[in-house]
């Protein structure tokens, strides 16, 4: 099998992957502190918590935290699809010497 389809599955997993992790640590946060908040003693914790991150997301966005979100995912897929090409090129260099 030649190499450009496994060098490009590799780079759509590896960018896919990238793309879903910040989505998925950003939405346990909230749903932390959204749990948090559910205590009886927490609410106020919980509604700073979450006003803090939606706060956090709306610099990323230009005061929409769902284009914070998208943008943060994509820098980051951006970022891993950058780092699984050098990381396949050295692999391919090393394999060569």
């Amino acid at each position: 099998m030649s190499i450009v389809p496994l060098f490009l599955r590799s780079l759509l997993v590896t960018s896919f992957l990238s793309f879903l992790l910040p989505l998925a640590i950003v939405g346990a946060i909230l749903t932390g502190f959204s749990l948090v908040g559910s205590l009886p003693y927490g609410s106020g914790l919980g509604r700073a918590g979450i006003g803090g991150t939606i706060d956090f997301l709306n610099t990323f966005g230009g005061g929409n935290p769902l284009e914070g979100l998208l943008t943060i995912g994509l820098t980051c897929s951006f970022v891993g699809s950058l780092f699984d090409a050098f990381a396949s090129h050295r692999d391919r260099h090393f394999r060569e010497h």
